[in-house]
């Protein structure tokens, strides 16, 4: 006997649930089911009951802060369940009413219609190594902040490094020498200055570890890879790598540029065509990590002594791609710069290119995927 395909979408809150259901075929019928807690139990309870009504089931709930614990446990025992992208569910101009209810029950009919976009979600080592890089990269957000806060500090009080370079060795040296006219400011100070250590340290930590971890990470031959591109260090490319996983998955550099929001946005009619910035979708945090790696560009195209040494033991085709980046990359800068592009749109052009050469060396270290 043929099993009925019933289409269950999930509208996924920190402690509830809401189940809607949708029966298969155009015109099938489409009903919620109720609310539960977000609980294992739960959730296991009702799909059970589903399938010993002759069903196969197709979940699909929203990418959120819940993460994909339901995700992982649902496909653990043989249940059909996909994640989808918020950003990209279909939404009608005229609806004004949104509750847990009609999300579920949209869910249900749009998984039905085919009309959802999935996203990718990562192995749990991918993941938890990606953990890893994002509290690193908290910790440098507060670091900078920090800075700020000292630099604004020293600023109401008429000090001002003499030197060129701010929080290099020497300044740094002459921070610690500076003798506030009170008390209770010399002890303000002595704290930015603790917690500005503090920070230092927590990132070499973190450094260590992720050095630690990529030892035995299964894609290390592609993360190896990677540096050999100039710009890309074991950090910047263990963050690529641990934010998008197997680029594999893209048919071709397009798509990974597109999926970084790295192309530029467009809103054309006819014959007027209208192109604004990059449109900044996809994952933030690649982006920027890319946009950080095209500024080693600006320099002429050269192997340094660093760059040599991370190369070593590559294959060939990996190599050939590496220097036929920089070659392309240290020139397009130069000819963008020349034609009078602003800094940042030409640094932005390069990161864009960047994705795509970065996408050719993964397809070129295939078994580590």
């Amino acid at each position: 006997m043929n099993k009925i395909i019933k289409y269950v979408g999930l509208d996924v809150h920190k402690d509830s649930i809401t189940i809607a259901i949708a029966d298969d075929g155009r015109d099938g019928e489409v009903r919620v089911y109720g609310k539960i807690a977000n609980d294992f139990n739960q959730i296991d309870k009702v799909m059970r009951k589903l399938i010993s009504q002759n069903s196969q089931l197709r979940c699909v709930y929203e990418a959120g802060p819940c993460g994909y614990p339901i995700y992982r446990h649902l496909n653990s025992r043989g249940i059909d369940c996909v994640v989808v992208a918020p950003a990209l569910i279909p939404k009608k101009s005229g609806d004004r009413i949104k509750n847990d209810r009609r999300d579920a029950a949209k869910l249900a009919t749009l998984h039905r219609a085919g009309e959802l976009t999935t996203v990718y979600v990562p192995d749990q080592e991918d993941e938890a190594l990606r953990d890893l890089i994002r509290a690193r990269g908290d910790i440098q957000n507060a670091l900078r902040k920090l800075k700020q806060q000292i630099n604004a500090f020293l600023l109401r009080h008429g000090m001002d490094f003499p030197g060129k370079s701010k929080w290099s060795k020497a300044h740094l040296t002459w921070l610690a020498g500076i003798k506030m006219p009170h008390p209770a400011q010399q002890i303000a100070f002595t704290e930015y200055l603790d917690a500005l250590a503090n920070s230092d340290a927590r990132i070499l930590r973190i450094n260590k570890q992720i050095v630690s971890f990529c030892q035995t990470w299964r894609l290390r031959p592609v993360v190896e890879a990677l540096q050999s591109l100039r710009g890309v260090s074991l950090i910047t490319a263990v963050t690529v790598i641990a934010e998008l996983g197997d680029l594999t998955r893209f048919n071709n550099p397009a798509q990974l540029m597109a999926y970084l929001g790295l192309v530029p946005s467009e809103h054309s009619s006819g014959d007027t065509i209208k192109k604004g910035g990059i449109t900044k979708t996809g994952n933030t945090h690649a982006r920027r990590a890319l946009i950080e790696s095209a500024q080693a560009y600006r320099l002429p195209a050269r192997k340094s002594i660093t760059i040599r040494k991370r190369q070593e033991g590559l294959s060939e085709d990996v190599l050939d791609i590496a220097w036929n980046a920089q070659l392309r990359l240290c020139h397009r800068y130069r000819r963008l710069i020349a034609k009078g592009k602003k800094h940042n749109v030409v640094i932005t052009a390069i990161a864009r290119e960047l994705a795509g050469f970065i996408w050719a060396i993964v397809r070129a270290v295939p078994l580590a995927v």
